[in-house]
């Protein structure tokens, strides 16, 4: 009996993570880090759900962190089978890693800090720059369209997903264990969008026996645009925000999301569209994913300039040392600051938005997915103010958003996809998305013609028997986190409390008011 198993990325965005079992072969397709609230992000130090040395070899999609993130703590854990990935997401991923691997070992080291001074046992990092190290070595390149086969009689395909810097969807068929017939499945990867700079439109056969796809965008549909007309959306914001005579903050991902901001604005300056500024890309694992782009430019498509050009513009300022990052606080107007993370959790995007955010003059510009419970999803509903490092700041500046920077299919590009892929004889598993859009993907691929019955909607750490007919849930593992956390968690609830305290308590009409307040708190605290 075959069994498929989603470890991550069901009701949520993050932590990508699925197993296949044969019966005689078992395989992983991605092991992603767990992005997101706090609640979420603590999802990587517990254990995985499932033994890591059991499985026989592991696919990689993508090298976006949420689906490549842990990998190296799979090695710590005792992993030391192959891994295959194109040749461009093993690029990436030789930086990537141990970028991820130096934040962690830091993180560790300034948490242990903390909790020594407050008399706790110091933590292990999750895993360290030599588990990366080795994951690295394990690492096996694959071609667009070339059949593998990883085990003896399992096969696997890589098609382009179009979604970053050598992204695929994964083909795999084996012969069923007791039956011999032979199944077919294609898990989508992070699929990404018709119209995108670098990358053709996400490819791949048709007639599947299941398909496990993604649905991040399932509940919306972005407006038609072309390349151009994103270029131009880009020029509307940009000369809006200079001329509002302040900065203008772009939180961006490091992979593919800043590349492509790179390549707009310099074709905005070289043909004069936007006035003279000074662009900052200010993320060293950026800077040196962007050299990788400039190594494989020979396969990127749509780029409105020669490749030698590429990236290369008189204005840009990437941006290695700390001491360069905390020079670009000191400038007032007139610059583009571009940086990690694209959600605004982490990184030196934090201090960026810690010294433009609460300055009417500048402009916070938002160019991509938000998951709830991010600094970036509070800041973008509108809320009066923010905590960020512990501190409370008002947002006064300007907050924009421009959705077709996504790297992802919105819904009407999904349902093309997976109705190009059609039929699917088994099953459609919607994973990699939140609740609410799944729903909504699936109800319209009912109206599409296709069986609801056969779309599911998987759980975490839920496990399904693939039988010959409709397949058949096992269950859920042992909860790791409750649904409700996925999305918001008591640390959201806490940061929008203390923020609430602090507006009543600025309020008041007097200090008898304000110690009200507080003699009502203490009550309350007494009673828990």
């Amino acid at each position: 009996m075959t069994t498929l198993s989603f470890y991550g990325a069901a009701g949520t965005v993050t932590g990508s993570c699925s197993m296949l079992d044969t019966g005689t072969v078992t395989c992983l397709v991605d092991c992603g880090l767990f992005q997101g609230n706090k609640t979420v992000r603590d999802l990587n130090r517990q254990p995985f759900p499932f033994d890591p040395q059991a499985a026989d070899f592991l696919l990689l999609t993508h090298a976006h962190t949420d689906h490549t993130g842990l990998v190296p703590k799979l090695m710590a854990q005792g992993f030391d089978r192959p891994i295959y990935a194109t040749r461009a997401t093993i690029d990436l991923l030789e930086f990537m890693l141990l970028d991820s691997a130096r934040i962690q070992e830091s993180d560790t080291e300034r948490t242990n800090r903390w909790r020594e001074r407050r008399g706790k046992k110091p933590i292990e990092p999750l895993y360290s720059q030599d588990d990366a190290r080795a994951a690295l070595k394990r690492m096996k390149p694959v071609e667009y369209g070339a059949w593998i086969e990883p085990a003896p009689g399992f096969h696997v395909r890589y098609w382009n997903a179009g979604h970053i810097l050598g992204s695929a969807s994964i083909e795999v068929k084996f012969r069923e264990e007791g039956s011999g017939n032979t199944m077919r499945l294609l898990f989508s990867g992070d699929l990404g969008p018709d119209e995108k700079v670098f990358h053709p439109e996400p490819g791949g056969e048709q007639g599947f026996d299941y398909i496990i796809s993604e649905s991040t965008y399932g509940d919306r549909t972005r407006a038609d645009y072309t390349l151009e007309g994103r270029r131009e959306a880009l020029r509307r914001e940009l000369v809006a925000g200079l001329e509002r005579g302040g900065n203008i903050v772009i939180p961006s991902f490091a992979v593919e999301r800043s590349q492509e901001l790179l390549h707009d604005i310099g074709a905005l300056l070289a043909d004069g569209s936007i006035p003279k500024a000074t662009v900052f890309l200010d993320s060293p694992l950026a800077s040196k994913v962007t050299q990788v782009f400039v190594d494989h430019a020979d396969h990127l498509e749509d780029v409105a300039m020669p490749t030698d050009r590429l990236f290369r513009d008189k204005s840009f300022r990437i941006t290695q040392s700390v001491e360069d990052s905390k020079a670009i606080n000191r400038i007032r107007s007139g610059a583009i600051i571009i940086s990690a993370s694209g959600m605004a959790d982490a990184g030196r995007i934090l201090h960026h938005l810690k010294n433009n955010i609460w300055r009417p003059e500048c402009t916070v510009l938002f160019v991509g997915y938000q998951a709830p419970g991010t600094l970036g999803s509070i800041i973008r509903s509108g809320k009066k103010d923010v905590r960020i490092h512990g501190k409370e700041f008002r947002i006064e500046a300007e907050i924009r958003g421009i959705g077709n920077y996504s790297a992802h299919a919105d819904q009407g590009e999904l349902i093309d996809w997976i109705m190009e892929r059609a039929p699917v004889a088994g099953g459609l598993f919607l994973n990699h998305g939140d609740d609410d859009a799944r729903a909504e993907l699936r109800r319209l691929l009912g109206e599409k013609g296709m069986d609801v019955g056969k779309i599911l909607i998987p759980q975490f750490d839920e496990s399904f028997d693939l039988t010959a007919g409709t397949p058949v849930s096992k269950g859920r593992a042992a909860p790791r986190i409750e649904p409700q956390a996925l999305r918001t968690d008591w640390y959201n609830d806490y940061a929008a409390f203390m923020l609430a305290l602090g507006s009543a308590m600025e309020d008041s009409a007097n200090d008898g008011k304000r110690r009200d307040i507080l003699a009502a708190l203490n009550e309350t605290l007494k009673k828990t």
